[in-house]
């Protein structure tokens, strides 16, 4: 199985270190109707590329379940997809959740090594490109809206959905990275200890999410601050330029 998709963002705002390119301020309501189109589309991207991984390595469980697919209704799941994002935006002023993780079965990989390691990667890879085209949709519509001024409201709003693009999906990729099982960086990880260790590593897999929840909770900065320092980077001052002003 692969792990859960996090949603998690603080509301209508980039992570602090990029506050200086904040998206349109909204009410709480607008805010998470703009979260959720981005969100929804991140963690779909994400869990089908683990299919499609999956598939390209010899597994075809989620082809065969129905999973490789890019319908949202088959990636929800009805407390960690919509109960528990609303639950947590509108009581705590952060979204957390995830989608349902995309079945995998490891032995029918050609090769298991190299392909767990692939399938793992694959969803924090396409979240890391869809980031990128983020970027050059901010830098496209700016450059639209600062010759098409009588569109500049749509145009507001739909560079400030990319931003969220950019911040979503850097914190979906670098979120998965961190070596804490069932997360995919921990998928790589236990290759790299011994055999022993490794096995050891894995089962602490049953306590992931609690201990993931208990570092975000009493060291937020250790998941937190790269993804400040890549987001910082993404929407850094270069971008300045290119950001409309104006509309709302």
């Amino acid at each position: 199985m692969r792990a859960i998709t996090p949603l998690f963002a603080r509301y209508a705002r980039p992570v602090p270190a990029c506050t200086h390119l904040r998206p349109v301020e909204l009410d709480k309501v607008a805010s998470f109707l703009l979260f959720v189109p981005v969100l929804l589309f991140s963690m779909i991207a994400h869990e089908y590329a683990h299919g499609y991984a999956a598939l390209r390595q010899g597994d075809a469980t989620a082809y065969q379940l129905g999973r490789l697919t890019w319908n949202p209704i088959k990636h929800i799941d009805p407390f960690m997809s919509i109960l528990l994002p609303i639950l947590t935006f509108f009581v705590w002023g952060f979204m957390f959740g995830g989608a349902k993780p995309v079945p995998v079965n490891p032995r029918n990989y050609r090769s298991y090594k190299r392909g767990d390691i692939i399938v793992s990667l694959a969803g924090v890879a396409v979240n890391f490109v869809i980031a990128i085209a983020c970027i050059a949709l901010v830098v496209i519509i700016g450059v639209v809206g600062q010759r098409a001024r009588g569109a500049l409201p749509e145009l507001i709003l739909l560079q400030s959905m990319m931003m969220y693009g950019v911040l979503f999906n850097i914190l979906l990729a670098i979120f998965n990275l961190i070596p804490i099982p069932p997360l995919d960086g921990s998928h790589v990880v236990k290759y790299l200890l011994p055999p022993a260790w490794s096995l050891q590593y894995q089962r602490a897999g049953r306590y992931g999410l609690i201990i993931v929840f208990a570092v975000i909770l009493f060291a937020p900065r250790l998941v937190f601050g790269p993804i400040n320092f890549a987001s910082s980077i993404a929407l850094g001052s270069w971008l300045q330029p290119f950001i409309l002003r104006g509309g709302f």
